[in-house]
């Protein structure tokens, strides 16, 4: 069948239009986390002996960034979490980021917060083979967030701290708010979840979702 020149015309457009609808759409990669522990040096040797340094086993995707060989125990007031890893480099204050379910298993009420928070939170002990540490700080279950490259960030006019949206696809799409950004020169653009997240989602690390800007309301 042969189209006569107007409604050639429109699918021509039509067309184009969808096209450019398609290439306004942003998507990032997603990277998944489990329960984890960031360490201070004074915590690291308190736990692993004196001068001791976190050995390497595996990078991370945000450059500087590893999970360590070393693993410690969390004991809550109503349970245990064996072999956690730490990650390094070790930070000036040591942070414990958990699951919501991981606070159930430890008898924890955990508050969602951004990672780095070391404001006062529900007491836990991290056990080495060296030692142990009282937390009633920085114990917390990881608000979701993204890392942004600073060009990708002034390319789609986004700011430090700024709040957005990020949408899934799939038969368990969803759409997550509430997703804080936080800008480097040096990171990798990446949206952060915990693995309960992830899973409530069926989302795998790598995944591609779409950064929802604020014309995309539907």
């Amino acid at each position: 069948m042969l189209l006569n020149e107007e409604t050639l015309v429109r699918e021509v457009v039509k067309r184009i239009m969808e096209i450019q609808a398609q290439g306004e759409k942003i998507f990032i990669p997603v990277g998944i986390s489990n329960h984890h522990v960031h360490l201070c040096q004074a915590d690291v040797e308190k736990l692993f002996g004196q001068g001791y340094q976190l050995k390497v086993w595996r990078e991370l995707s945000q450059p500087g960034y590893y999970a360590a060989e070393e693993t410690v125990v969390l004991v809550g007031p109503k349970g245990v979490l064996a072999e956690v890893r730490v990650l390094g480099p070790p930070r000036k204050n040591t942070q414990v980021e958990l699951l919501i379910g991981d606070g159930y298993r430890l008898g924890l009420e955990l508050p969602v917060r951004e990672s780095g928070s070391t404001e006062a939170s529900p007491c836990l002990t991290i056990v080495g083979p060296k030692g142990a540490v009282t937390m009633c700080h920085g114990v917390m279950a990881a608000a979701r967030h993204i890392h942004m490259n600073s060009c990708d960030a002034q390319r789609w006019r986004i700011h430090e701290g700024e709040l957005v949206r990020v949408r899934t696809t799939g038969e368990r799409s969803v759409v997550f708010n509430n997703v804080r950004v936080r800008i480097g020169d040096k990171y990798i653009t990446e949206l952060h979840l915990d693995i309960e997240e992830a899973n409530a989602a069926n989302l795998r690390a790598g995944d591609q979702v779409e950064l929802l800007l604020e014309s995309d309301v539907n």
